[in-house]
């Protein structure tokens, strides 16, 4: 069985994550969600990537704030695809999250997406892309949903547009 896995570093994540897990529900996308610290359960963490990987973990996203070190933590010990997303809070407001996650040492990639709300649903998207490459089925509903998107900014304008 083929399902991404969500791990966020504390509880306080969930509500920002939400905004991923209802993505990928819209989608019926399979999902494990987790917490697990990179601190402060460092060994949880690497037991649960090596067992979702053999229970069918194609990408794993990790949510977490301030060091935002969950993300590497998981790419150190995974080949899959890793996208981090970056919490707001703390003294830099997530300035240093989002600079945890995306500055990587050469060889451990994480695909780090946007703080907070947009930064879930894009990691959700993104990883439904990845899964798309061998699921045509998932291919075709995140075309259709491209266009709804777009049809939704049309609809939009015509609200308000003035054209001459």
């Amino acid at each position: 069985m083929k399902f991404i896995s969500i791990l966020m570093g504390s509880k306080s994540d969930y509500e920002i994550m939400k905004h991923c897990v209802d993505t990928f529900e819209k989608f019926n996308v399979k999902y494990e969600l987790i917490i697990s610290s990179a601190h402060r359960s460092p060994q949880r963490t690497r037991n649960y990537v090596k067992e979702a990987e053999e229970k069918g973990a194609i990408v794993f996203i990790a949510a977490a704030g301030m060091a935002a070190h969950l993300a590497g933590t998981i790419t150190a010990v995974t080949t899959k695809p890793v996208i981090g997303v970056p919490m707001k809070g703390g003294a830099m407001d997530g300035m240093d999250a989002m600079l945890s996650t995306v500055q990587m040492p050469a060889g451990m990639p994480v695909g780090t997406v946007a703080l907070g709300k947009n930064g879930a649903i894009n990691a959700a998207y993104l990883s439904m892309q990845i899964l798309a490459i061998s699921d045509a089925e998932l291919a075709i509903k995140l075309k259709e949903d491209r266009i709804v998107q777009s049809k939704k900014v049309e609809n939009d304008s015509k609200d308000i547009e003035v054209i001459l």
